[in-house]
């Protein structure tokens, strides 16, 4: 018998779910190479650091590259703007690390053909509190910055923006792990009464 459409998809997302893992732990370590490269925009320096790193010129030394984004992390910590940004940086990195980890082990249940088991209404949960901590970092840093700035640009950001959209994500998690958990009720009732 083969998969059925649901468990094919589920892995699928397994695999981009990991993939995008993966993804955010690189760039967790980058994170003050980006800060500290980025001047104006953030991206700025790192597209020459990662050029310099994946495709060396006859003079580049790869591992000292490497070590200096290690060594990136004791500099950073020298101004308040790049401290505030990177601390935003690093708890938003690590908290979607965490909903990331989270989905995987919704995902895996399902392919394990348990969709409505009691472990994916606490990861759902779990997903949710690190929803609100990004929305929460978010807040912090619009706040420090119309307070550093004294204007109200930073109200016209994609921090601003992301206040919102975690705050919703995370009463969306909130109520589809509620959802996960009564399911998860009602089978295992009905799994009694048969």
């Amino acid at each position: 018998m083969g998969k059925i459409p649901v468990r094919k998809v589920a892995g699928v997302l397994n695999v981009l779910v990991l993939a995008a893992l993966v993804c955010n732990v690189i760039a967790l370590y980058l994170v003050p190479t980006a800060v500290l490269l980025g001047g104006e925009g953030l991206l700025e320096g790192i597209e020459d650091y990662l050029s310099g790193i994946f495709y060396p010129g006859p003079d580049d030394i790869v591992i000292a590259r490497v070590f200096a984004s290690a060594a990136a992390w004791t500099f950073i910590w020298t101004g308040a703007y790049n401290t505030v940004l990177t601390l935003f940086l690093t708890v938003s990195g690590c908290c979607t690390a965490a909903i990331l980890w989270q989905a995987r082990q919704v995902l895996k249940a399902i392919l394990r053909g348990e969709p409505f088991a009691p472990s994916n209404a606490v990861s759902l949960r779990r997903a949710a509190v690190f929803c609100f901590l990004i929305a929460g970092a978010a807040l912090a840093r619009v706040v420090f910055s119309v307070c550093c700035f004294q204007s109200l640009r930073p109200l016209a950001t994609y921090n601003a923006l992301f206040v919102p959209m975690f705050a919703m994500g995370g009463l969306l998690c909130l109520v589809m792990s509620a959802l996960f958990r009564q399911a998860s009720e009602l089978k295992a009732e009905n799994d009694l009464t048969i």
